[in-house]
């Protein structure tokens, strides 16, 4: 039995001016909202893994759906909200007049996040319990159909990741690039 965990492509959403902490939010939706480009070569290993899957999982965000399909057209996919990323906390208002690119904003709000602050969102713990929930449900994919693929998020797949191994799963990591990295993970008895 196989699982990989794929993340998703780079988002079309390019807005990298400064903005402050209230409007990096709106940028998060607009992040969601918006698919990914689609890219003259993918990772080998990715799209022998996303091909040799005998079902494919992605989250119902519209960047993990897109880049499942644009990974392998013809294929099946089931959508499921519990492979969301883990979000981000909102109105630190200690920061709301600094502006910083949103890629900065990302990283100083999940340090805040890793730190214990998740004003407006679920808790670093709660992910975890989650990312619980998420593995059992791969896990009991790859039971019925052998290999699975997840296109999911970053950080939530390293969630994921870390359940998997608790549970028993060897994993390796393919890093070709930061966005469709793949890791894949074997159940031996």
């Amino acid at each position: 039995m196989e699982i990989s965990l794929i993340r998703h492509g780079k988002s079309l959403l390019t807005e990298n001016d400064k903005i402050t902490c209230l409007e990096f939010k709106n940028w998060v939706e607009k992040y969601d909202y918006n698919g990914v480009f689609e890219e003259l070569t993918y990772p080998s290993t990715t799209l022998e893994k996303i091909a040799t899957a005998n079902v494919v999982i992605t989250s119902d965000l519209k960047r993990a759906v897109e880049s499942a399909r644009l990974l392998n057209p013809l294929t099946e996919i089931i959508t499921d909200p519990l492979f969301r990323e883990t979000q981000l906390p909102s109105n630190a208002s200690q920061l709301c007049n600094v502006k910083l690119k949103p890629s900065i904003w990302a990283i100083v709000l999940r340090i805040l996040w890793f730190s214990g602050y998740s004003n407006e969102c679920e808790s670093l713990n709660q992910a975890k319990f989650r990312a619980n929930k998420a593995s059992q449900q791969l896990i009991d994919y790859a039971n019925e159909y052998k290999s699975v693929a997840l296109v999911g998020h970053g950080f939530f797949n390293m969630l994921i990741a870390k359940e998997l191994q608790k549970k028993g799963w060897k994993g390796t990591s393919k890093r070709d690039a930061k966005h469709w990295n793949c890791m894949s993970f074997s159940l031996f008895n």
